[in-house]
């Protein structure tokens, strides 16, 4: 059981060290110009070591955010052998897992859930001077906990 524990260990620090590589080397050192304001997200390296999944986020500023996606997940396709190599220099392993670039969109889906909640609330919800007249009235007398306290005793 400790062996699971400390290599599911090593896998967190692997991938969240490649995750700080690969985000210095990105905003820094590639001069690609089709690679926009992005960042690193996230690393998930595959049980083996062998792989890793680089989910990057896009800035979501831009006017066609689909087309700067593609022009980005472009631009580090095209210096993925660069980016492994450097990666091979830095962290001075052996062997650097197979990178896979992908687009990271779960921080738009967020926002969209987040702005269709809000509709939903305010639509839902009643001004103050909309309010139905039953909820306004008062409860029957016999679920009225103030009306008790109020009648003689028996």
């Amino acid at each position: 059981m400790a062996e699971n524990r400390a290599r599911k260990h090593h896998q967190d620090r692997v991938a969240e060290t490649l995750r700080l590589e690969i985000s210095t080397m990105i905003e820094g050192e590639l001069s690609d110009p089709r690679i926009g304001n992005c960042y690193v997200s996230e690393v998930a390296l595959n049980p083996g070591g062998k792989s890793a999944r680089v989910y990057v986020a896009v800035d979501s500023a831009v006017k066609d955010i689909a087309q700067e996606e593609k022009d980005t997940m472009a631009g580090l396709e095209a210096a993925k052998g660069h980016i492994r190599f450097e990666l091979k220099e830095r962290m001075g392993v052996r062997h650097v897992p197979e990178l896979t670039f992908l687009a990271d969109r779960s921080g738009r889906f967020q926002a969209r859930i987040e702005e269709l909640m809000d509709r939903s609330r305010k639509r839902n919800k009643f001004p103050a001077a909309q309010e139905p007249a039953a909820a306004k009235a008062e409860p029957p007398a016999g679920l009225n906990p103030r009306a008790e306290e109020e009648s003689p005793a028996k």
